[in-house]
């Protein structure tokens, strides 16, 4: 928000525009979430994990790294990781250059799920996100998301 502007509290109509906006994404999330579970045996948080690791040098990201890239607390995904392994899905090393870093790696049985995952899912979000935009909406709202991340001092996605 530029400084030269005076603080007051939002208008009714900025406030429609904000609830409505949270209200979508949120449904939509639920949506693709609800199709990912159920045409994958996939989670959304393991799809998270499991698309950072397939995208990892060696499918392997140190625990407290994966919790960066996701925006997940340490204790959050310790827990998360703990069910995933129990389904074969990654598992946990110690890091060979640090005592106290654990490594996470997809197996083969994670990348396959997540491959595999991964049809369905992209096919959900072309029909429930994508489908419904134009050329012209879908830059508008490239645009507000990177202006977004800069003002919330998030990192620049990875295409910028």
């Amino acid at each position: 928000m530029s400084e030269d502007r005076p603080r007051r509290a939002p208008t009714r109509e900025q406030l429609r525009t904000w609830r409505d906006y949270i209200e979508t994404a949120e449904a939509l999330r639920t949506r693709l979430g609800s199709r990912l579970q159920s045409e994958s045996e996939l989670s959304t948080g393991d799809y998270q994990v499991l698309l950072a690791l397939t995208e990892a040098e060696h499918r392997t990201l140190r625990s407290s790294e994966l919790a960066e890239l996701i925006g997940w607390e340490r204790s959050r995904l310790s827990h998360h990781l703990g069910r995933m392994e129990r389904r074969g899905l990654i598992s946990r090393q110690a890091c060979a250059d640090d005592v106290h870093g654990i490594d996470v790696i997809a197996t083969d049985a994670g990348a396959t799920a997540f491959r595999a995952g991964s049809v369905p899912h992209l096919r959900a979000v072309r029909e429930l996100f994508l489908d419904a935009l134009t050329p012209a909406q879908l830059d508008e709202v490239d645009d507000i998301t990177r202006t977004l991340r800069r003002h919330l001092g998030l990192a620049p996605l990875a295409a910028e």
